[in-house]
């Protein structure tokens, strides 16, 4: 089953960090994005740019209205996602808890639902 492991950050928190700890977040998470490709439950991650380079779009009367980031209401942004393959529910939690991220901020996991037409 497919798994996705949704970093949900502050708004702003990657700003606060020094050059040095940023570089040690990236670090962690390209190195525990190594072990999961190496145990051979890792479909896909990436990290996401801020909030800034974001934009909204949604269908209003037939007509594409754009909100260009940053977002003033929003206190929590996606930061990146990882794809998992799993087992179980629990699989994916367990490796969740494992995350670096966890530390500074909350990991989602939600399970990949078939889209249907």
């Amino acid at each position: 089953m497919a798994f996705l492991l949704l970093i949900v950050e502050p708004v702003g928190q990657r700003a606060e960090r020094t050059p040095e700890e940023g570089r040690e977040a990236y670090r962690a998470m390209t190195e525990f994005a190594g072990e999961l490709s190496s145990r051979g439950v890792l479909r896909a991650c990436e990290s996401l740019t801020s909030l800034a380079d974001a934009s909204r779009v949604a269908n209003v009367d037939g007509r594409a209205r754009i909100i260009d980031g940053p977002f003033a209401e929003t206190k929590e942004m996606i930061g990146g996602f990882f794809l998992l393959d799993c087992e179980t529910h629990a699989e994916a939690v367990a490796i969740a808890a494992q995350c670096p991220a966890a530390a500074w901020c909350a990991v989602e996991v939600r399970k990949v639902g078939p889209c249907y037409l």
